[in-house]
């Protein structure tokens, strides 16, 4: 699955695309790179009304490809070689975003299951992995 993304998107139009795909996680973008393994500092975070165009040091126009079986990392690298922008990928656990820092390794569909069984009581589950499964089948 890959995401389209043009120069006049707004940091927010791909977060919202990005959480359409992965309803329990989202991506934030920073002023520079975190460590290996470290969190990104907020101070750092760029606001979501600003158009791509005027962030990237390259090309602004391109794909991303967020397939379930891609890490963490995998998508991190593309927008640091693809737009020159670092960006952080969050995981919802009941209601608060955790950085997936030291999980970069785990695939986003895992790090998506991972914060649906924190987010979603357990009565409510069957019927949520049913219209993700649906949403998926619509989309492949």
């Amino acid at each position: 699955m890959e995401m389209q993304i043009q120069k006049d998107d707004l940091i927010k139009g791909i977060q919202k695309r990005f959480n359409e795909a992965y309803p329990f996680l989202k991506i934030e973008f920073f002023k520079k790179s975190h460590p290996n393994r470290k969190p990104s500092p907020k101070s750092e975070l760029i606001n979501p009304i600003e158009p791509i165009g005027n962030l990237s040091k390259f090309d602004c126009s391109g794909f991303v490809d967020i397939s379930g079986n891609r890490t963490v990392e995998m998508l991190e690298n593309d927008f640091w070689e693809k737009f020159g922008l670092p960006v952080q990928v969050f995981r919802q656990s009941g209601n608060m975003w955790i950085e997936t820092s030291l999980t970069d390794d785990w695939t986003l569909a895992r790090q998506n299951y991972e914060g649906q069984q924190f987010s979603v009581p357990l009565s409510e589950r069957k019927s949520l992995d049913d219209r993700l499964e649906d949403k998926r089948m619509d989309t492949d």
